[in-house]
């Protein structure tokens, strides 16, 4: 009984070489940075101002002292340590309107097929 008890402790405290289905640890989802709903993406017009992307779409999440007319907004979700979903949105601003949007990273999941 006692080497039952012994061995059952040992295959459970070696969990990294030997894995069980049942005992796996819980992989929590890991989001990152400013989710952009396709509604927000909508609003975004060439020359509004700052302040009324910032409305729209929240603080940036890359500020960078050597671009500041440039922001980064994106986001990363992990889901069991795999890439689900990656977004990356830049916004150029020409003074304080806005010139440009380059919505080229954005990776979203495979859709399903439509049903007929």
């Amino acid at each position: 009984m006692r080497l039952t008890i012994v061995l059952l402790s040992v295959l459970l405290a070696s969990c990294g070489s030997f894995s069980v289905p049942l005992l796996t640890p819980y992989k929590m989802d890991i989001r990152q940075g400013n989710y952009v709903t396709p509604e927000m993406r909508e609003k975004l017009k060439l020359g509004m101002s700052k302040s009324q992307v910032r409305y729209v779409l929240g603080v940036a999440l890359v500020s960078d002292a050597f671009h500041g007319n440039r922001w980064d907004y994106i986001y990363r979700l992990e889901s069991d340590y795999k890439l689900v979903e990656n977004q990356k949105l830049t916004l150029y601003f020409e003074g304080d309107t806005l010139a440009r949007i380059d919505d080229s990273g954005l990776t979203a999941p495979a859709a399903a097929p439509a049903s007929e």
